[in-house]
């Protein structure tokens, strides 16, 4: 088969009872981390943007609802792509290796399709979970196939490229496309992907969580119209770009369909990363290093330590332009830079939601720090999440020197969130939006969602 034929049949052949355990608890703790995260995202200045768009430019069509918005319903492409929008307006949604944010942009589209479905044919809680687990394992075979793929990205941000394409195999398996029709619906969401890394550390970076749930909603829909789009889309053909357009040392393998023996999903390999605070990744490696230094500063005298005893910062990261920002103007410019994340938790021990409220943004003990830091770039250091480090070095003014280091932080797939952690994000975020009762039945809900017989009892609880 061509590729996207062996992706096809994958899509519409994999069955329930494929999902392992270990998948089924892994997939429940990110669908419930995704909403929480897209909940309290619902309380951003650009969700609201981008809602206002959506109310404003287009005609009303009240189907699918909106994270955290009671009496608020759209089309479910602008709902999908409004709630992809708070998923990542913050920075806080799951990442995984390669480096992607995969749940962002497959959830939102689900949700939404589902609410358009019909009440006597809406899908029950295990094929909802199958449809998801579909969308994230697409994401992560796309980005086993190439090498630039696990490096910290410069040319196209992962979601926007591959989200789409798990958010069009999600949809594709839930609208219960034949084979043909699901490869279709990858290629079609091939010609809907891609944005550009500049755009990082902007209000533009959650549009492409948004428009890759949006966009494989779209791609699925246009399928199961009979839209058709090239079959070589995810081959590597020499002098035509497909797939490779965006990895250029791209080297696709077909996905076998499931046989007796079951399917290995990745996921079950490996788990997802989930953020304790709401910034970029690699922000969590020199938070983690810098709160363990806070602890020593604090021991050097009673209270909070004044940023006049320090003298140096050095911390040692990967090379990344896009997250190396000494001076960030704006949330956003902070959620994506070592110095302030470094600074911030050397300040207060800990790096939270509040910490890029402006006034935190602009104390003078946090702007003295970072007149101070500088920053070193060792070989040793890549920028890769699964073997970077964060290492910062605390030169005070009487020649003490105070170090910390972190190589796997808490919240790392490698050391994940346990079930207690996960829960106290969730109610932390859902909370700020929901009443205190119905975070509660979120929760239940999430953990029930493989033995529900409809998945109404969830889409009820999301606003």
């Amino acid at each position: 088969f061509p590729l996207p034929e062996s992706y096809g049949k994958f899509i519409s052949e994999v069955k329930p009872q494929h999902l392992s355990s270990a998948v089924l608890h892994r997939s429940k703790r990110m669908v419930l981390d995704s909403i929480g995260v897209g909940l309290i995202g619902s309380t951003t200045d650009v969700f609201e943007l981008a809602l206002q768009h959506c109310q404003q430019m287009y005609a009303p069509d009240d189907i699918s609802s909106v994270y955290g918005r009671r009496g608020t319903r759209l089309s479910p492409t602008l709902a999908a792509f409004v709630n992809g929008v708070a998923t990542h307006s913050m920075d806080f949604d799951d990442t995984w290796h390669p480096a992607t944010h995969p749940s962002g942009a497959v959830l939102p589209a689900v949700l939404a399709l589902s609410d358009m479905m019909s009440a006597n044919s809406k899908p029950c809680g295990l094929d909802f979970l199958l449809a998801f687990n579909i969308g994230i394992e697409i994401q992560g075979r796309l980005m086993r196939f190439s090498s630039e793929a696990h490096n910290i990205p410069k040319r196209f941000h992962p979601p926007s490229v591959v989200g789409t394409m798990g958010s069009a195999a999600a949809c594709a398996r839930l609208l219960s496309l034949d084979h043909s029709q699901c490869s279709h619906a990858l290629a079609i969401a091939a010609s809907l992907s891609g944005a550009p890394m500049a755009n990082a550390a902007t209000q533009s970076k959650p549009l492409h969580i948004g428009n890759a749930s949006r966009f494989g909603l779209e791609a699925a829909l246009l399928a199961s119209r009979g839209l058709e789009a090239s079959p070589l889309v995810l081959d590597a053909v020499a002098g035509v770009a497909g797939f490779n357009a965006f990895y250029e040392d791209y080297v696709p393998q077909p996905l076998e369909s499931p046989n007796d023996n079951g399917h290995m999903f990745l996921l079950e390999e490996q788990d997802m990363g989930f953020k304790r605070f709401p910034a970029h990744l690699g922000m969590h490696w020199v938070a983690d290093a810098a709160a363990s230094v806070h602890k020593l500063l604090v021991g050097f005298g009673p209270g909070t330590f004044s940023p006049a005893t320090v003298q140096e910062i050095l911390l040692r990261v990967p090379k990344s332009k896009y997250i190396d920002r000494p001076f960030p103007d704006s949330e956003h410019e902070a959620r994506h830079s070592f110095q302030f994340n470094a600074c911030s938790a050397l300040l207060d021990g800990e790096v939270t939601v509040q910490s890029f409220s402006p006034a935190a943004m602009r104390r003078p003990d946090l702007l003295a720090l970072l007149s101070r830091v500088h920053v070193e770039y060792p070989q040793d250091n890549p920028a890769n999440f699964n073997s970077m480090y964060g290492e910062i070095q605390v030169t005070l003014v009487g020649g003490d020197i105070l170090k910390g280091r972190c190589d796997t932080f808490y919240g790392h797939w490698r050391n994940p969130l346990t079930n207690e952690s996960l829960r106290k994000k969730f109610r932390n975020n859902a909370g700020v939006v929901l009443l205190p009762e119905k975070v509660e039945r979120l929760i239940d809900v999430v953990e029930e969602l493989d033995r529900l017989g409809d998945c109404r009892t969830l889409l009820s609880q999301l606003y």
